[in-house]
């Protein structure tokens, strides 16, 4: 009776410790967010939307950000082709921002705000939702580790399950992602909408480290509904170039001259 009250104390003891080890759902995203050290980043890149019927549409555009990367001011500004140069959105993805996102058009001259019902549109007719062109607020989810293992483009994975707190924190219900085991880069992810319907899939290859920071250069966003994708490719990537914080301004996002 002893010797089997030992074992399993000791039984016991070894579930303790591997549940007591099991990764934690934020700390992963967590190492996601923090390998990225930079201060600020410069990107030059093309986004390819690719209907239904396989028409092509490809655009060019420069991302700038000011901050640690899901602290931080955002602006993306279209260059070609002509009809959408100059098109700007600024986004302020900080933890308590009420105000998040604005749009400037240069054909009406004018910064609009970007309501929360409008998160969900199509950013300029690509497969990407207004909300998806912004960086995540760490703190504006709930993370649950729903599994370990999969391998997803060759590398393993931990998928985990992401939350919004409240329904204005995000227009999904909530996302699964997959982050590689090897390197603390998301591979792929899922959106749910508010009725539980997956609507995006997007998948990240090419991955590469620049200046000591893991960045995929090749990102796939596909639309379920549409059956339509887009095709975010990075060309360029500049780390710690001394952005100020006078270019991330509604009055800054008016002046389409600003690169």
């Amino acid at each position: 009776m002893k010797v089997l009250c030992g074992l399993a104390i000791v039984a016991f003891s070894l579930i303790s410790i591997a549940i007591g080890t099991a990764p934690d759902a934020r700390k992963i995203i967590e190492g996601v967010y923090k390998q990225d050290t930079s201060r600020d980043a410069i990107w030059k890149a093309s986004l390819e939307t690719i209907d239904k019927k396989g028409t092509s549409r490809r655009k060019k555009f420069t991302f700038q950000r000011l901050g640690a990367f899901g602290n931080s001011k955002t602006l993306v500004r279209f260059t070609d082709p002509v009809e959408v140069r100059g098109v700007g959105l600024l986004s302020v993805n900080q933890q308590g921002a009420t105000e998040r996102q604005w749009m400037y058009t240069p054909a009406i001259q004018r910064v609009r705000r970007i309501a929360p019902q409008e998160r969900a549109r199509r950013f300029l007719g690509t497969d990407f939702s207004n909300e998806d062109m912004a960086e995540r607020v760490l703190e504006d989810f709930e993370y649950r580790l729903l599994g370990e293992g999969e391998v997803v483009d060759g590398h393993k994975t931990y998928k985990i399950e992401q939350k919004p707190v409240s329904s204005d924190r995000s227009q999904y219900d909530h996302l699964y992602v997959w982050v590689a085991q090897d390197i603390p880069v998301v591979v792929m992810a899922e959106y749910y909408d508010q009725g539980q319907k997956k609507v995006r899939l997007m998948t990240v290859s090419q991955i590469e480290k620049i200046a000591g920071i893991w960045i995929g250069r090749r990102v796939e966003m596909s639309s379920i509904i549409e059956n339509s994708r887009t095709i975010l490719v990075i060309d360029e990537v500049r780390f710690n170039s001394g952005l100020k914080e006078d270019l991330f301004t509604q009055q800054a996002l008016e002046r389409s001259d600003i690169q």
